[in-house]
């Protein structure tokens, strides 16, 4: 599934910007206005992130951040201090309270997307001790760049190869057209989101059995597409 983003920040018109850019780029975003209904939200959903402000009315970004990291429930979220604040102390105190990162206001979405994607990468590493990816009668060998289905080589161009191998490494989790745009083209220049929806159909030909109704590639409807392990 897409990552979960809890915003927790007072001015609206920059939750407004936050949500908006996140969810362009495949994040499911929540938000709390101050650090009392954050902490509720915390405690009862579970999100792979926190964008904090510290000057909250209430609970103060420093404050909630310490309280979060004590409490077991929540110790492992990473958060990233989103904030005014540009004093040098400030930023050490968030980064030894536990923080992962530390961003000033004014920001630029890019940045903060590319800084949410780095922490995240450093929470959720792929696995690539292992070369051989499997799933029931399909396998992809990353040394090899050959994929196979019931021990037959599929004949899959260097694009698909990587769609493939980049599902796999996810398996079961959502990926987006963005973030499989990111992980096969990364910044060869704008390619279109539709490209992928091609490539999919492609890939279904060779690895399903009947390609209208994939037990393996499944699209997950408004979000984007899945290797089902089931």
């Amino acid at each position: 599934m897409p990552f979960k983003i809890l915003v927790i920040e007072d001015e609206k018109d920059i939750v407004e910007l936050i949500t908006y850019n996140l969810g362009k780029n495949g994040f499911l975003v929540d938000y709390a206005y101050n650090g009392e209904e954050g902490l509720k939200k915390i405690r009862t959903t579970k999100y792979d992130l926190i964008l904090l402000d510290i000057m909250l009315p209430g609970i103060g970004g420093f404050e909630l951040c310490k309280l979060l990291k004590e409490d077991p429930e929540s110790s492992e979220i990473p958060i990233i201090f989103l904030t005014a604040r540009t004093l040098e102390a400030d930023k050490v105190l968030g980064l030894e309270l536990g923080a992962d990162d530390y961003i000033t206001k004014p920001f630029s979405p890019r940045e903060l997307i590319a800084r949410i994607k780095a922490v995240l990468r450093r929470f959720n590493p792929k696995k690539d001790g292992d070369s051989v990816l499997q799933i029931r009668d399909l396998k992809l060998d990353k040394k090899k760049f050959i994929a196979y289905l019931r021990d037959k080589p599929l004949d899959l161009s260097a694009t698909e190869f990587k769609i493939l191998c980049f599902l796999m490494e996810q398996k079961g989790r959502v990926c987006t057209r963005e973030q499989l745009l990111e992980a096969v083209w990364g910044d060869e220049g704008y390619v279109n989101p539709r490209t992928i929806d091609v490539h999919i159909k492609r890939l279904r030909m060779q690895i399903e059995d009947n390609p209208s109704k994939p037990r393996y590639i499944k699209t997950k409807r408004g979000f984007g597409y899945y290797i089902s392990d089931e």
